[in-house]
């Protein structure tokens, strides 16, 4: 059998995968071929089960203050049996009991705020990228000039004024991260709107509006997938940020930023304080991205095509 039958059969075995597997067991079978996926995907799922299942497996109560067993190191018991795994903080609060309820919180603000950003600048680029013209010039303009802004500068400087929150955070990082989406969704939009399958919607009658929602838009939908999984990591990373310089979240919610803030007084003395809430912040980051990386391979055909 030479090198085309070989090629020929390997393609007939992959058009027959649909035939023989449901969509869920395709992707699962596609994910464990990916180490970076694997990863990515475990890291993710233990976040967000830890988020939503807190409460029922935290050890101790993440807001208990015992003034007794404050500044105790990893693995200590108190006098009632009582183990503190990751040890406790200037208060005597259990820090493993405080990452996992900050996790809710990491979750919360991370998903919720991309949604909102995302659904923005999938409609802004859409409709930029769609009608052109002057009007794809003006929004591209405002783009541009919001772009030269570093985002976490201009994040800090609109919580400055607004005030600090949780809601207030979360709209604050949903109504600034849009940008990014509104110039991938633009060029995407530049691309598809040229296709064939478009042209050919056009010539059979159907409306402007149809085509955009029907024809446009379903493909473009997977580069705002993979930009929204990574954007989940940034935010993540933003609300720490402005958590721990005491411009987002406020006491007594559990972040993960806030128990940075509480412990760099002490890293000398309880590097406990800030070295477990930081390794939380990196790997559930360090997740998210691997998730997003392999999304790209997944739903991008041209890195499909070069792999």
């Amino acid at each position: 059998m030479d090198a085309q039958n070989i090629h020929d059969s390997k393609l007939g075995e992959i058009a027959n995968i649909p035939e023989r597997r449901s969509l869920p067991l395709r992707l699962l079978a596609i994910l464990l071929k990916s180490p970076v996926g694997v990863a990515g995907s475990l890291i993710v799922t233990s976040v967000v089960i830890l988020a939503f299942v807190g409460p029922l497996i935290s050890p101790h109560d993440p807001m208990s203050r015992n003034i007794r067993a404050r500044f105790q190191p990893p693995g200590f018991v108190d006098t009632k049996g009582n183990l503190y795994t990751l040890g406790n903080d200037q208060l005597g609060r259990d820090v493993l009991s405080r990452i996992i309820a900050g996790s809710r919180v990491s979750v919360l603000v991370g998903v919720v705020s991309v949604l909102i950003s995302g659904t923005l600048g999938v409609i802004y680029g859409l409709i930029s990228g769609f009608i052109g013209g002057i009007l794809d010039s003006v929004l591209m303009r405002i783009v541009d000039g919001l772009l030269a802004i570093p985002f976490i500068i201009l994040v800090i400087a609109i919580s400055g004024v607004v005030g600090a929150g949780l809601s207030t955070l979360i709209l604050i990082l949903g109504f600034t991260g849009w940008i990014t989406y509104a110039r991938v969704i633009r060029g995407e939009v530049l691309k598809v709107r040229e296709m064939e399958y478009v042209i050919a919607a056009y010539a059979l009658g159907q409306s402007r509006a149809k085509v955009m929602l029907l024809h446009i838009l379903p493909n473009v939908v997977s580069s705002a997938i993979v930009l929204a999984a990574v954007q989940v990591g940034v935010t993540i990373l933003a609300e720490s940020s402005l958590s721990f310089l005491g411009l987002g979240v406020k006491p007594p919610t559990v972040t993960w930023g806030l128990m940075l803030a509480d412990g760099r007084q002490y890293i000398n003395s309880a590097w406990w304080m800030t070295a477990f809430p930081g390794i939380a912040i990196t790997i559930t980051v360090l997740g998210v991205v691997f998730l997003g990386d392999w999304l790209r391979d997944l739903l991008d055909p041209n890195v499909r095509g070069r792999a």
